[in-house]
């Protein structure tokens, strides 16, 4: 007996981003994640669109692994979380863009996340151009270089 495919849990939903944006219960968190929106909406030219119930994500692209693993992923995004903004970037970009992440402020780090606590001290010059980096990479414009 066959059984269905369940689909992604980080796939585009018909679900309505400023709804979304206006449920964050911290006035802060919300402050930063309609920044954030704005900024990206700005970098990228795409119209945000909620990915799953809590990404919100600009413009997508079709990726496979070497294991055959494949699907599709927005090609910038960022989710307003309890403990932190999270903001996703193409993966090791933190080694590859090194200088800039040095420039950022505080924050840290995962394999292809960027958790911010808060905008404020964040330098968005630097944040700006890490989401150019990554929206081209993810867009087949750019490589995957390091600065």
């Amino acid at each position: 007996m066959a059984t269905a495919k369940k689909a992604p849990v980080t796939s585009p939903t018909g679900a309505s981003v400023e709804d979304f944006l206006a449920a964050v219960p911290d006035a802060r968190r919300q402050a930063d994640a309609r920044t954030l929106c704005a900024l990206m909406t700005e970098v990228t030219g795409e119209q945000p669109v909620m990915w799953g119930p809590s990404i919100v994500g600009f413009g997508s692209y079709h990726y496979r692994y070497a294991s055959g693993h494949e699907g599709d992923a927005p090609r910038a995004a960022f989710s307003p979380r309890k403990p932190h903004l999270v903001v996703y970037l193409v993966g090791d970009f933190e080694t590859r863009h090194a200088t800039a992440v040095a420039k950022l402020g505080p924050h840290t780090a995962g394999k292809g996340c960027l958790y911010l606590k808060r905008l404020d001290g964040i330098d968005i010059g630097v944040l700006r151009e890490l989401i150019e980096r990554t929206y081209r990479v993810a867009k087949g414009i750019d490589k995957a270089n390091s600065d």
